[in-house]
């Protein structure tokens, strides 16, 4: 445990300074997030340091092969799937990608992980043993298409995409830990933890660099992928990590969906997010994204637990989550058109 320690902690070390030059390269050449009337933030600040993320978690999953505690299929999945979106983030963060090829690249790379994930088990929904044989996999892809670009639309305020990851991946490493704690692929979502928190000291609110597309899309789909292939460890997992990401899917979706029911955009710039009105409310970017880390662990990962472990079904778990998540998403406004006296 203490050679697992010393990782984690260079992990994190390495994330902070590559952060740190990422940020004087932005600053240098002029990479920077310039406010709007559609943002969150009044302040130019420097992006992409996602790329630091992106990084350490890459070399940390090929020294996972390297000493035999991934499988090829894994290494192969979710590391060519992570690398093709983030290329994509990094291009798109200097030079935007137009939304039609951005989301055709996303479909790709989705599509590749469910190759390499192969057949996924069947799934027990209310006590019933569910086998939709290659349904599966066409429902895997739409999963990780839409955690992909739900984290990049969470990407708002200082700090909550950061909170998120380092919460949900801590929780997703335990309850894997708790199920099967001979099966090393606990230590891949801790690693991708440790990362995300070297980096977070400089998006702690205020930030001093936001992770831009390059690292917001990659926690999207890298979690979504080592929440599939937990699925070899037990299928009851799946469930655990939809609970898990309830905050970021519930506001992402409600949101999403009372837009589209009015006519808006899919891919416009807007403020609308539960997180975004709370952030004005409270004038407190901070408060926002502590409140989303504490929901994550002081709610989520209980019933995620209990789901894991064959204590509670996971389609009831994902019912009692979700519920009361759901209706303080709309007590927020989620999704709700802006009025003037919505702007600071």
């Amino acid at each position: 445990m203490i050679f697992y320690t010393a990782w984690i902690g260079i992990t994190l070390l390495s994330a902070w300074v590559l952060t740190l030059f990422l940020r004087r390269y932005a600053l240098q050449k002029s990479i920077l997030d310039i406010p709007n009337e559609r943002s969150s933030h009044t302040i130019v600040t420097p992006r992409g340091g996602g790329l630091a993320i992106v990084i350490t978690f890459i070399i940390n999953l090929l020294l996972l092969f390297i000493h035999n505690y991934l499988s090829m299929r894994v290494l192969s999945g979710i590391g060519g799937a992570s690398l093709a979106i983030a290329i994509t983030g990094f291009i798109d963060d200097r030079n935007p990608i137009h939304s039609r090829v951005r989301l055709a690249i996303h479909f790709l790379a989705a599509i590749w992980i469910a190759v390499w994930l192969g057949k996924i088990p069947p799934v027990t929904i209310f006590s019933h043993v569910i086998d939709l044989a290659w349904f599966t996999s066409v429902i895997a892809v739409i999963y990780l298409v839409w955690l992909l670009n739900l984290y990049n639309f969470m990407d708002g305020i200082d700090g909550i995409a950061s909170i998120e990851a380092i919460t949900v991946c801590l929780s997703g490493g335990l309850i894997l830990y708790l199920v099967s704690p001979e099966n090393i692929f606990w230590l891949l979502p801790v690693l991708l933890a440790a990362g995300v928190a070297g980096f977070l000291f400089w998006n702690w609110p205020p930030a001093k660099i936001f992770m831009g597309d390059v690292g917001s899309a990659f926690l999207g789909i890298t979690i979504g992928g080592i929440s599939l292939f937990s699925m070899d460890i037990g299928s009851q997992l799946i469930w655990s990590w939809v609970i898990l990401l309830a905050v970021f899917i519930i506001d992402a979706t409600v949101t999403l969906i009372r837009r589209m029911l009015r006519g808006d955009s899919f891919d416009q710039a807007h403020r609308n997010h539960a997180y975004q009105y709370a952030s004005r409310k409270f004038g407190n970017h901070m408060k926002i994204s502590l409140a989303t880390g504490i929901i994550n662990v002081v709610w989520l990962l209980p019933i995620a637990t209990l789901v894991a472990l064959n204590k509670l079904d996971g389609a009831i778990g994902v019912v009692i989550a979700y519920l009361p998540l759901i209706v303080t998403a709309f007590s927020l406004h989620a999704g709700a058109r802006e009025r003037q006296m919505d702007y600071p």
